[in-house]
């Protein structure tokens, strides 16, 4: 889906999460957020960087998390993060990949490979992989696609751990509910634009449901 004249500013610290139907074009912005695709049309600026010349700079600033974990299969849980803090030059790599192993609860498989891990598992290994080297911004692309009731509540007390303050979150999310209750802010994208947006802290789920549905038909 085309995107059609998105307007919208993101501000340090916020979580957004990003709702709507199939086809609104939700993994398109995303993609465009996280410089995998680039907009044919506008301006687009990630952690102070202009796309699409900033685009590389940008990158060391983003954590990406898709419902592709990215992972490599033959290499343990502890090989995959040190190849990719050695290819984000990230400091003291050893203890970082372990401090975040252990945060997300995979210390104890760190060196089983991660074709061996369940679904929930691999996309707890790739949380760590996406904050391996603190990024500024983090963006997450239909999370729990894929995952059963039990992994996807595992999961969501995982993504607990961007709540910080200091992270900017973006998400894209199917599960009205779960995306409401994660975010400070919930955007609906419909047809390519921004149809309705609003705060938790100003509206009730009640109200956002409804407005959802409003918007959507």
């Amino acid at each position: 889906m085309a995107l059609r004249g998105i307007d919208l500013d993101i501000r340090p610290g916020e979580f957004v999460t990003i709702v709507g139907p199939n086809g609104a074009g939700k993994t398109t912005l995303l993609r465009i957020l996280a410089t995998l695709s680039r907009p044919t049309h506008g301006h687009v600026s990630i952690a102070g960087h202009v796309l699409p010349k900033g685009a590389d700079q940008a990158r060391r600033q983003i954590g990406l998390l898709s419902h592709q974990p990215l992972l490599y299969g033959d290499l343990t849980a502890e090989e995959n993060l040190r190849f990719f803090g050695q290819m984000y030059d990230v400091p003291a790599v050893e203890a970082r990949l372990l401090e975040l192993l252990d945060k997300v609860d995979l210390l104890e498989r760190r060196r089983d490979r991660a074709r061996t891990f369940s679904r929930g598992m691999q996309q707890r290994l790739a949380i760590a992989r996406a904050l391996l080297h603190d990024p500024a911004v983090v963006l997450l692309d239909e999370p729990f696609t894929g995952l059963d009731p039990h992994a996807s509540d595992r999961l969501e007390e995982m993504l607990h751990l961007l709540r910080d303050g200091k992270r900017t979150v973006v998400m894209t999310i199917h599960d009205l509910e779960r995306g409401w209750a994660m975010c400070d802010r919930a955007l609906v994208l419909a047809r390519g634009k921004i149809v309705y947006e609003a705060r938790t802290a100003e509206v009730d789920a009640a109200t956002f449901r409804h407005e959802f549905k409003r918007v959507t038909q």
